[in-house]
């Protein structure tokens, strides 16, 4: 059902192998009918093509335009990076080739056919492919076993062409008196002697730009034109062409479940991902290689849609990430016009965290270079290693190792298990060690294993490990986190029961409001006025001792849904005073808290906070408080923000992946100019030097790589070939600061590939005999 590149080329490989099978495929439009113009295809992808079917493939390669340069065009300036790899066809040729390849097979194409519901094909076929797009009636008809979700998003868009073909691909930013808007093109068909060739052009903006820019009052040929004009230069005064394009809002498509009895749906149907990673149509051809390839491998068709799903559902949700990533910068591409010119370039380009710092050396190293020279990156120095400086204190990394609560103190103390720990991790090369949360007092605390700052034994211990770590790992920053546990106190160790109160031995609880955090935890009572200034008293009575230690830079907890972070949430604050209700009231408390702290913290020692920039619950704080929440701490004296999310309520729902929370230190840092600690989900080097030469954060704190290793800062160096002032090697450990041999890596390679002619793939090249 639907004749578009995935269902036809799904029928291909049916009848290819299976020549007795009987496929229909039913379009409701003309062969021609197209609603876009180019098509831009993987080398993964192609591969695929090229194994599973040579003579698509060999068809395809016919009418390519490769090219290898990304063009970013930003205020008159145009920068170019190499090295990327591109391959692109019109649209119309890819579905002709597609039509050919599927009457050759004796595939039986019904066009201009509206196809029969689905669950009617059912009953009359083995099996019954929704191929039926973005709009699928599929989906909808049985929408409660699929479970769709559709998300709209900020943007409208228009697909568009030119006659002729750009030299590379092509971002252009038009700075407008309506606001900002943007070129995305690519050539689809080369330049001729029998002409110009041809090229996608497809114009964004957000919403209230399109608005205001009048385009919701102007008829389709009055918006190309104007299109036309603002891109002037780009176009060389040619015109745009249309084909019957309007301006569209995309729409993310995500399904629970894939298959419903012989149904499947494949491509948009399932899934789509934004068009800025070029995504559409590579995951349909992709989606209909997996298909068939289930259906030839498992023993009926049950298994075989079960397999499908298993296979492609991580690939897709992977993809999306990536693309929501790219969306996600367009709609806030104002926050970085500002950027210098080069870094705002290498910005776009890493935008979806596919393409990495690293990756990019790799395509383009001058290009590279060149940004980490703008960046100030000495010759030879990862981003990552350039020092950053907070009041007095000159971290020689952006390394922070995360906040990790340990559960291993005795009565508030930490102990010898804490001194190996920080200790270890002070040692393996971290710009900055932070402490778990250290609780201000003893119903402050979460679990009974929790450190305290709050007895004169607890802040000698600490003294301990701080002496420790300026000793024997000079240059290193240790940090202290202060908070306190609110409603969420009061429960067993982690490895216990997460969150689960304590069988005996209680402690009472206190909150904003009396809300329990779950259905089994005990209920708080709601602070009152007296309340409320003696946990003022203790966070500044831990405040004066965390100084006394010597620790280099205080973080006051105010995230994960503990007793300061409770008080932000419209969640978990249902007061009526002063202290609840609108954003401001809720921030009342916790800003007289971190007045109250820096007031005894020493004026030449940094202050952060860290925030839970959303809940990912309904109703919840949001990316837009967050900022707010931001500019409120930084108008108080804090010296950055360290942006993590959620874990305020049970019934949370977060978009888990790579470096899944660094939009919001990213949105952050670049509206309100004020310095950021990034977390979540970073785990490499590569993705630290990407975040920070790309302008989205100052620091990046990384958890649980330094739990699997706490040398993770000095590996990275060395993996990196560094050897600068912004790392150094205990000199015990010196020995070591070379990668160790895995093995012999230098043996010789095969210079011939040989294959047995009868297990060979048609088309694939034979073994040549000897002459």
């Amino acid at each position: 059902m639907g004749g578009g590149p995935g269902g036809l080329y799904a029928a291909a490989l049916l009848k290819r192998l299976g020549p007795e099978r009987e496929v229909t495929v039913w379009e409701r439009n003309a062969p021609d009918d197209t609603f876009g113009f180019g098509v831009v295809l993987s080398d993964e992808t192609l591969g695929g093509i090229e194994h599973a079917d040579p003579v698509v493939y060999a068809a395809l390669r016919r009418e390519f335009v490769r090219w290898d340069d990304i063009d970013i065009v930003h205020r008159g300036t145009r920068h170019t990076s190499g090295g990327h790899g591109f391959a692109a066809l019109g649209r119309r040729t890819l579905l002709a080739v597609l039509h050919e390849r599927c009457r050759d097979l004796g595939v039986d194409l019904r066009f201009r056919t509206e196809a029969p519901p689905a669950a009617e094909l059912a009953t009359a076929y083995d099996l019954v492919i929704a191929a039926d797009g973005v709009h699928s009636a599929t989906r909808g008809t049985h929408a409660d076993v699929f479970g769709p979700t559709v998300t709209p998003h900020r943007c409208r868009y228009i697909w568009l062409a030119a006659d002729f073909a750009f030299d590379a691909f092509r971002f252009e930013i038009a700075e407008t008196e309506h606001g900002v808007m943007q070129l995305h093109g690519y050539p689809y068909e080369a330049a001729t002697e029998a002409g110009p060739g041809a090229s996608t052009v497809i114009v964004e903006m957000r919403e209230e730009v399109w608005r205001a820019a009048g385009f919701a009052d102007l008829d389709p040929a009055q918006s190309v034109e104007r299109c036309a004009k603002l891109f002037t230069d780009t176009l060389g005064g040619r015109p745009l062409r249309s084909n019957n394009s309007s301006w569209l809002t995309f729409r993310t498509v995500v399904n629970d479940r894939w298959s419903h009895g012989n149904t499947v749906l494949l491509g948009d149907a399932a899934h789509t991902a934004h068009f800025s990673i070029g995504s559409g149509t590579k995951l349909a051809v992709e989606d209909a290689l997996a298909l068939v390839a289930c259906l030839q491998e498992q023993p009926d068709l049950p298994a075989a849609l079960t397999a499908y799903e298993a296979e492609r559902r991580p690939v897709v949700a992977s993809t999306q990430r990536a693309a929501h990533a790219s969306l996600q910068w367009f709609e806030e591409l104002p926050l970085y016009l500002d950027q210098p010119p080069r870094q705002f370039a290498f910005n776009l380009l890493t935008r979806s965290r596919r393409v990495t710092h690293d990756n990019l050396r790799l395509r383009d190293a001058r290009f590279t270079e060149t940004v980490e020279r703008d960046f100030g990156c000495p010759p030879g120095t990862p981003p990552m290693f350039t020092p950053f400086r907070l009041r007095d204190l000159e971290l020689r990394n952006r390394v922070v190792v995360s906040p990790m609560d340990m559960y291993s103190a005795e009565d508030g103390v930490p102990g010898d298990f804490h001194l190996v720990h920080l200790g270890a991790r002070a040692l393996g090369g971290a710009g900055l060690v932070m402490t778990e949360m250290v609780c201000v007092s003893s119903h402050g605390r979460i679990t009974p294993g929790c450190a305290g700052l709050y007895t004169d034994e607890q802040a000698a211990a600490w003294t301990r490990i701080v002496d420790f770590a300026h000793t024997r790992a000079p240059g290193t920053a240790l940090g202290v986190q202060l908070g306190h546990s609110g409603r969420k106190g009061s429960t067993k160790l982690m490895w216990d029961g997460i969150d689960e109160p304590l069988p005996t031995g209680n402690w009472p609880l206190v909150a904003p409001s009396a809300l329990p955090y779950g259905p089994t935890s005990q209920t708080p009572e709601a602070l009152d006025a007296a309340g409320l200034a003696a946990v003022r008293e203790e966070f500044t009575a831990a405040a004066r001792r965390a100084a006394d230690c010597g620790f280099d830079l205080l973080e006051l907890h105010c995230a994960h849904g503990y007793l300061l972070s409770s008080f932000l949430s419209p969640l978990t604050n249902h007061r009526t005073d002063a202290y609840g209700g609108s954003l401001d009231a809720r921030l009342r408390f916790p800003l007289e808290v971190f007045d109250a702290v820096r007031d005894v913290w020493p004026a030449s020692r940094p202050m952060t906070v860290r925030i839970s920039a959303t809940d990912w619950a309904d109703g919840g704080t949001t990316a837009d408080d967050a900022v707010a929440v931001a500019r409120a701490f930084a108008a108080h004296g804090a010296d950055a923000i360290d942006v993590s999310t959620g874990q305020v309520v049970p019934g949370e729902r977060p978009a888990h992946g790579r470096s899944y929370q660094t939009p919001f230190a990213d949105r952050i840092r670049n509206e309100t100019h004020v310095p950021v600690v990034a977390v979540g989900a970073i785990s490499s080097w590569d993705d630290v030097n990407s975040l920070i030469l790309a302008g989205r954060t100052d620091l990046c704190a990384l958890a649980r790589p330094h739990l699997y290793d706490p040398h993770w800062t000095l590996h990275a160096a060395a993996e990196q070939g560094y050897a600068g002032p912004g790392v150094s090697w205990p000199v015990q450990y010196r020995a070591g600061s070379r990668r160790p041999q895995t093995g012999r890596t230098d043996g010789p390679k095969p210079r011939l590939s040989l294959e047995a002619e009868a297990g060979a793939l048609p088309g694939a090249p034979q073994a040549r005999p000897f002459p």
